[in-house]
């Protein structure tokens, strides 16, 4: 049960003081009935505003495909954000909408959005082996032993004392490939194949644990359902 004013403001439908207007005004109901107070306690599935049911109350998770150009910050000064791709409401909600993990600006492909803490912190954690699924197309020719360097878990990135973890690297023609990681190192990706001589010409996400881009075109977003 949460407090209707509070829970409102939280879903980034209006301030606090809007919503107590709004109830006042008759345009919010708990299941049939008209609410009253907007202290009173409501479970956020029963309450409506202007008709229309509350929007994902108990947290919101959805796919955006992320086109390449866009930076994962809320700062414009490095370019177009995706967060002026989405619903200007979820930048409202308390706690705010984050992507899961990131994509570099020239990066395309599957991003989470989620405002559930516990949703970035089992993707992102370097225990949760989530797995990343990329399509790389790259500046020269792909050698048949590079399958079996990726998957030694000897690669080494400059700077850095740990060897990445094994991945699967599939080629699917001269220059290009499929590399599925499990981990989520700075710019890892293009780093693994740079260290083998290779330069990362585009690079596109689409799997990231079970979740798929499923026909979404660059800057379409959907909601996740329950079944993911």
């Amino acid at each position: 049960m949460r407090r209707l004013d509070q829970l409102l403001s939280s879903l980034g439908y209006c301030s606090r003081r809007e919503a107590a207007a709004a109830v006042k005004a008759g345009r919010v109901r708990i299941g049939a009935v008209v609410a009253k107070r907007p202290d009173e306690k409501v479970d956020p599935r029963l309450v409506t505003l202007d008709g229309e049911v509350l929007e994902a109350p108990d947290g919101l998770l959805a796919v955006l495909h992320k086109p390449a150009g866009c930076v994962c910050t809320h700062s414009e000064g490095e370019g177009p954000t995706i967060y002026a791709l989405l619903p200007p409401r979820w930048l409202n909600r308390n706690p705010p909408v984050t992507s899961v993990g990131r994509l570099d600006k020239e990066t395309s492909g599957l991003l989470l959005i989620t405002d559930i803490g516990s949703i970035v912190h089992e993707h992102t954690s370097p225990r949760a082996a989530v797995e990343k699924v990329y399509e790389v197309e790259l500046d020269g020719d792909l050698r048949p032993p590079l399958v079996e360097i990726f998957a030694s878990g000897r690669i080494m990135l400059r700077g850095e004392e740990k060897p990445c973890l094994p991945a699967r690297l599939e080629i699917t023609g001269p220059r290009t490939a499929r590399l599925t990681i499990t981990e989520g190192r700075y710019h890892q990706v293009r780093r693994m194949f740079a260290s083998q001589g290779l330069h990362v010409e585009r690079l596109h996400r689409t799997r990231c644990g079970g979740f798929t881009l499923d026909g979404l075109q660059p800057g379409e977003w959907r909601m996740v359902g329950a079944g993911e």
